[in-house]
């Protein structure tokens, strides 16, 4: 049993004492194995916390989440000066990448859902050549529009038949937590982690950030000159909304319950 400090809140969302990635890579086997009950991580970074303070659903979804990890760099700096020292930030496309290669001593099976088609052949054959013990037991690149419940019950069938320890799900936030947590009762074990843009990480349609500019929390200014059509309002608008969102709340002028 991974033992874990208390968690605090930013914008009334939990975020969970993880200080490492081994840490982290640890409670998920732990979670995956668990025979016990359903469980979900979430992975989270100022737009999802800025999605969460103006949707209470979405909130409750997050602080629902057996674990919920600071994503973003400013997240886990923020959580530091309020007083959780053994936190770090565990990127999501640099966790999916250290579970596979680590799980491939003790035998972790991965299903991968999302993305698209040709996204998961490249992280297919990515994965083969660096981790070629590494177990998948399965790839759905499900169609765009909403998801209607049969093809949720036909998509667990499938998923449900893999016996996966860890579902990786790509739809981008919000959808793909919203996804996960009004399906997760259709999840016969295992664990589901929502990963947003791990998939093209690994696949190879996105590059990394400079180790200087992770380091200043600048790793979004890189993001967005890769996506700059499909990220500008997110990160622009976003990243005004969250800083404002902290003040608010530091200062006693709004409160997130």
């Amino acid at each position: 049993m991974v033992a874990m400090q208390l968690e605090h809140k930013l914008l009334g969302c939990k975020v969970s004492p993880v200080d490492s990635y081994n840490h982290a890579y640890r409670m998920v086997v732990q979670f995956s194995r668990d025979p016990e009950q359903r469980s979900y991580l979430t992975v989270n970074n100022a737009h999802t916390l800025v999605v969460a303070a103006r949707d209470t659903e979405y909130r409750r979804i997050i602080n629902e989440s057996t674990l919920s990890l600071a994503d973003g760099r400013p997240l886990s700096l923020l959580m530091k000066w309020s007083g959780m020292d053994e936190i770090a930030r565990i990127f999501g496309a640099t966790l999916l990448e250290k579970t596979i290669d680590w799980g491939q001593q003790d035998g972790l099976r991965h299903f991968f859902f999302g993305s698209r088609p040709e996204t998961l052949d490249r992280m297919r054959a990515v994965i083969e050549q660096r981790f070629p013990r590494a177990v998948i037991t399965g790839m759905v690149a499900p169609p765009f529009e909403q998801f209607s419940e049969q093809q949720n019950i036909d998509f667990f069938q499938q998923i449900n038949a893999a016996r996966a320890d860890i579902v990786w799900v790509s739809l981008g936030a919000p959808k793909q937590e919203r996804w996960v947590y009004e399906n997760l009762h259709r999840l016969q074990g295992g664990i589901l982690i929502p990963i947003g843009a791990g998939f093209d990480y690994l696949a190879g349609n996105l590059r990394h950030a400079p180790q200087w500019m992770k380091n200043f929390a600048l790793e979004w200014l890189f993001r967005l000159w890769q996506e700059p059509h499909r990220l500008a309002k997110r990160y622009l608008i976003g990243n005004t909304l969250f800083i404002y969102y902290v003040l608010a709340e530091k200062l006693g002028w709004k409160k997130f319950d």
